[in-house]
């Protein structure tokens, strides 16, 4: 097997930045995860080592069979544990909450929940025994989708414990040619980001885990990324090959991972942002609002927007009729989720002034946690229109941009 040392890490799976033209990756070649790369070699990279692995619903091959059923059954890798994140291991729980430990009944492995407690973390690997960690979760490119950040906690508890860490590479499912969005300050650091990456990273979990081990961990760890085959920068999900399996019960397709980046910025607001209904993130709205917040939308790229009513189940405004808009992605090259999720904002105040953030006492203006930039909800609240709010970023976008190209692991289809 080729292994490379490189910049944050070893890289399995070939030589970095080799990948087949796009004629070839569009005649019939579909992506390979890094599990069916391991898999292919029968797990010889985790051979001999006691192994837990962090995983949810998405760590499937595309048989749909799980990967911590398929290394079970093997009788080739060690599993001493099992580690699920938010949602769960087999994403049974909603926003906000983990999965208490059980033992799973088809494998009969110890499932342990490994939501933000990285303490708990590197307690529950060193009791465990643990030699090698292994990461392989579907993330979809945003900084405040928890998952990037179960993985840094559990590389830090890793590195705090001499452990190795193992990431199985999956496609970002938007485009990921570049970054976008506001970088995040470290006095909003939470959850829902932890260190300043930009809101929309446009990275794989492979080449995030690269840049956390070579710029933000206290002490790196011995770090290895097992690639993709045939994935390249500018391809969207659907071009891979690949089934989709939502990643928590609010991602059902992977239209909502493309508005998610932008649309999520609701849960800052008084709106619903569709949660409890069938388009979460794309249904928005709240009671009394109607026809002219989507009249008011026209003419911004890639997206045209449906006057449309809800009722949600659950969360905010559950039981209520909601008026609002459904967003329809129809140019996926020319939508930007955070600047059209800006200029929804900054269009809904104007015309239904009445909702404003969610409530303070609550939140602490939970805008700047998702934006990880105070300056964003400022230039809201003075009026700023969403050109003059975008702009206040710009210069931290292109120092990130620039720190993120060295650890990139796949060239775009512009290539």
């Amino acid at each position: 097997m080729k292994r490379r040392m490189i910049l944050g890490g070893t890289v399995l799976g070939g030589a970095a930045l080799l990948t087949p033209s796009p004629a070839a990756a569009h005649g019939g070649r579909r992506v390979r995860t890094g599990v069916e790369v391991l898999a292919r070699k029968d797990f010889s990279e985790l051979a001999g080592q006691r192994v837990g692995v962090i995983s949810n619903p998405t760590g499937v091959l595309p048989d749909l069979s799980h990967e911590v059923d398929l290394m079970h059954g093997s009788g080739k890798v060690d599993i001493a544990a099992v580690f699920g994140p938010e949602h769960g291991f087999r994403g049974v729980s909603q926003a906000g909450e983990g999965e208490d430990f059980f033992l799973d009944p088809k494998t009969g492995l110890p499932v342990y929940n490994a939501y933000n407690d990285m303490d708990r973390m590197a307690d529950l690997f060193a009791e465990t025994g643990i030699e090698t960690v292994v990461f392989d979760i579907q993330d979809v490119g945003a900084r405040f989708y928890t998952y990037i950040w179960t993985m840094y906690l559990a590389m830090e508890a890793a590195g705090r414990l001499g452990l190795r860490f193992v990431v199985l590479d999956r496609p970002n499912p938007g485009s990921a040619l570049a970054a976008s969005g506001p970088v995040l300050h470290p006095e909003h650091a939470t959850f829902v980001g932890l260190k300043p990456i930009a809101q929309r990273h446009g990275m794989t979990v492979g080449e995030l885990a690269r840049l956390f081990n070579g710029e933000f961990l206290g002490s790196s760890v011995d770090l290895t990324v097992v690639k993709m085959e045939h994935w390249r920068r500018g391809m969207y999900y659907e071009e891979t090959g690949l089934p989709w399996v939502a990643p928590s019960p609010n991602m059902p397709t992977v239209d909502t991972a493309v508005a998610y980046p932008g649309t999520c910025l609701f849960e800052a607001t008084a709106l619903s942002e569709g949660r409890g209904t069938t388009k979460p993130f794309e249904y928005l709205g709240a009671p009394g609002i109607d026809h002219r917040w989507a009249a008011s939308l026209e003419g911004l790229p890639g997206a045209r927007f449906r006057e449309a009513y809800f009722t949600p189940s659950f969360s905010k405004w559950s039981g209520k009729v909601c008026g609002g808009v459904e967003v329809q992605v129809t140019h996926r090259d020319e939508f930007d989720p955070i600047r059209t999720a800006l200029a929804m904002i900054i269009a809904q105040r104007r015309a239904f002034p009445q909702y404003g953030w969610r409530s303070q006492d609550v939140t602490s203006f939970w805008l700047d946690k998702l934006t990880g930039n105070q300056a964003v909800r400022l230039a809201v609240e003075a009026g700023a229109d969403v050109d003059e709010v975008t702009a206040v970023w710009a210069d931290e976008l292109d120092a990130f941009s620039e720190q993120r190209e060295s650890y990139l692991l796949y060239r775009s289809t512009a290539q």
